[in-house]
């Protein structure tokens, strides 16, 4: 007889979901199902909301990558103020975001996949946990949550709390950084690389341990999405969207504001997650992959020396060929987290980044504007549209709609 197994909740995720997994009438999977059962609405109650708003609403999406929405939101409503932001506050968001990903790829690999990769899948779900962990390696555990909080301390240092910071505004950021905060964040720097460098280390004794499970675990062809520079190296701020297929040929390169050209959305009745895909092949055979590994497939380098040194060796896992197994997001992740520290001290040793300059002055209401960025999960995008009502002044310069603004 055929049978449907239930897991719910799924935990370790942002949200509420659940799996169901259908057997055929010999016991075997026949159809599986991953529902996502949480309706979040923010693109219906946005509407009528002053756009500059929306740098604060919408980072509530996520309390685990809310700066990632706070920067894609800023982005957008430069665009609608047709603003752009000075040379320095360009750096200050971008030293924000670096401080997301380190805090955020820290705690997915240590705190999320740690007790899986270093207790084992098959340990007792009791202790398959940060506690257990604790129990099994305290020294690994203290340096993993000092590394995040190493990234939310950056994220603190520029917008005044972890989480749900009150940071950019249109046109820029609300305040420079003072010296004194730039070396106070460059001490920590080189501490939280070695931590990055020993989790490298473990996930490869581990993979070299479970090569097997690596081959034949959700490995599959796709196509691949990111950022990248002009040069093709990988970006997590802003560049160009880039997408590779399955053999990384590339399908398409375009500008961010272009995307509703490129991708399109499909719906199914039994979710309320989204599944995008390349339009010019369709559903679902143009369905893609983001994130860490969709992000290094997509590239051709990393712009920073250790990072880069490990992006060498991406490359050869596959013969050249995108990664397809999934378990190596984890070593996709680490090699953004080492990137991520590197660009860190990167930009604070440029002497503009404490520069008194941090935001531009408006012009004309744009009516339109469209944020992107790498969030570290996959390409985030912020689209608003206003209307012609709006307020004749605003702090710094910007015009508020009084119109539908919507993500």
């Amino acid at each position: 007889m055929t049978r449907k197994i239930t897991i719910s909740p799924v935990t370790r995720i942002e949200g509420h979901a659940k799996i169901t997994i259908h057997l055929d009438d010999a016991g075997q999977v026949d159809q599986s199902f991953f529902h996502v059962e949480q309706f979040r609405g923010f693109e219906k109650f946005s509407e009528g909301r002053m756009y500059y708003e929306m740098i604060q609403i919408t980072p509530r999406i996520c309390g685990i990558c809310p700066v990632s929405h706070h920067l894609a939101s800023a982005k957008a409503c430069d665009q609608v103020a047709s603003v752009s932001p000075p040379a320095g506050a360009h750096k200050l968001r971008e030293l924000m975001h670096m401080g997301q990903i380190i805090q955020s790829h820290g705690m997915h690999f240590f705190e999320l996949a740690g007790p899986d990769i270093i207790l084992g899948f098959d340990a007792d779900p009791a202790i398959r946990n940060v506690a257990g962990l604790v129990e099994a390696n305290p020294d690994l555990v203290l340096k993993a949550v000092r590394l995040r909080g190493f990234g939310q301390s950056i994220i603190s240092t520029l917008g005044g709390r972890r989480i749900h910071p009150v940071f950019a505004v249109p046109g820029g950021v609300n305040s420079p950084l003072s010296p004194q905060d730039r070396d106070a964040i460059l001490q920590g720097i080189d501490e939280h690389l070695a931590t990055a460098q020993v989790g490298l280390s473990l996930f490869k004794d581990w993979v070299e341990q479970n090569q097997d499970t690596v081959d034949s675990f959700a490995v599959f062809p796709s196509a691949h999405m990111g950022l990248v520079k002009g040069d093709g190296a990988l970006e997590l701020y802003e560049g160009q969207v880039r997408l590779v297929d399955c053999d990384g040929r590339l399908l398409e390169e375009f500008d961010p504001s272009d995307y509703l050209e490129h991708i399109g959305e499909h719906v199914e009745p039994y979710t309320y997650l989204k599944f995008p895909f390349h339009k010019t092949i369709g559903w679902p055979e143009g369905v893609y992959r983001v994130g860490p590994l969709g992000r290094l497939n997509a590239a051709t380098s990393i712009s920073t020396p250790l990072a880069q040194s490990e992006m060498k060796v991406w490359k050869s896992l596959n013969g050249g060929k995108p990664v397809e197994a999934t378990l190596y997001y984890h070593y996709a992740r680490l090699i953004e987290l080492i990137y991520a520290l590197e660009r860190t001290q990167e930009l604070l040793d440029d002497p503009g980044i404490t520069g008194p300059d941090v935001a531009g002055p408006a012009g004309a209401l744009a009516g339109e504007g469209i944020g992107c960025i790498e969030a570290p999960r996959g390409t985030l995008f912020h689209h608003y549209w206003t209307d012609e009502n709006v307020y004749t002044s605003l702090p710094r310069g910007c015009k508020p709609s009084l119109g539908a603004s919507r993500r």
